[in-house]
């Protein structure tokens, strides 16, 4: 039987409080970043699965933040195996499949940093993952290298550590800039978000645009509706509502329809889906 545990998500931080521990041999981590990497990390998921006897597989969400992803075992995303992937925008759903035993450790950094930290236009990676060594530096490589031969996921945390922090002594003074917008943007994630912070900036409606697409990946509107939806996902997650009809309201949606629709958007499932999920089991 193909698992395909739903309350696991890796870019939707594993579905926060609804995971199902039925697998004996999985430990699931969350940790929050050292202090020397907090103005890049959001949060950091380590999964440690020791026994893989059928397809182990993972959906992506969208949440609106970069990721860094190592795995032990090569896992496949988009038919392309890597043991270290880099993330953009995830904007489709879609899954990552793991047929054996392995510890993956994800690395979830705030929106602006995929050119501030990595030199790579974002754009470039919305809905294309791909393998670190191919888009970055020969630092890379090493860092590769270095984790495959790790003996311990601490070991391993403090190799990844080592890494931003170099990435971040050479990052851009202009990152201050994106981080206030989409940082502005995700704590009040409607349309007067964006009209109000591009006033506060000073700059045109294609200068807005352009900058979200070359540092997010995406444009300012989409990156507001993952806001949006991943604002919505969390409430529904921790079950923080009595129906539907409130975490519509709470995350300004026009009405339960408009709700729907947009989860299908992003999870390919209906709200109500989502949370059947493994209850005939």
């Amino acid at each position: 039987m193909t698992l395909q545990p739903l309350s696991y998500s890796v870019t939707q931080l594993l579905s926060y409080s609804t995971i199902r521990t039925t697998f004996v041999f999985m430990k699931v981590a969350y940790l929050l970043p050292d202090r020397e990497i907090a103005e890049y990390v959001q949060s950091i998921l380590v999964i440690e699965n020791y026994e893989v006897k059928t397809p182990f597989i993972l959906p992506l969400f969208a949440n609106g933040m970069p990721t860094l992803l190592f795995q032990s075992a090569k896992g496949k995303i988009n038919n392309h195996s890597n043991y270290l992937t880099l993330f953009g925008q995830t904007v489709l759903p879609d899954t990552i499949t793991l047929t054996e035993n392995f510890t993956l450790i994800a690395y979830f950094f705030k929106p602006f940093v995929l050119t501030s930290l990595f030199n790579i236009e974002a754009n470039e990676l919305t809905d294309k993952p791909g393998d670190l060594r191919s888009l970055t530096s020969s630092v890379a490589n090493n860092l590769q290298e270095q984790l495959l031969n790790a003996t311990t996921t601490k070991e391993m945390l403090a190799l990844i550590n080592k890494y931003v922090l170099g990435l971040a002594a050479k990052s851009k003074k202009d990152a201050q800039i994106i981080k206030y917008v989409t940082e502005k943007i995700a704590q009040n994630p409607n349309k007067d978000a964006l009209i109000k912070v591009q006033k506060e900036l000073y700059i045109t409606e294609r200068t807005f645009q352009r900058m979200f697409e070359n540092n997010i990946g995406v444009s300012p509107n989409q990156y507001r509706r993952i806001a949006q939806f991943n604002t919505a996902f969390e409430q529904l997650n921790k079950r923080q509502f009595r129906s539907l009809s409130d975490i519509v309201f709470r995350n300004n949606y026009s009405d339960q329809s408009h709700f729907i629709r947009a989860f299908k958007e992003f999870t390919n499932l209906t709200p109500k889906e989502y949370l059947n999920f493994g209850t005939a089991d």
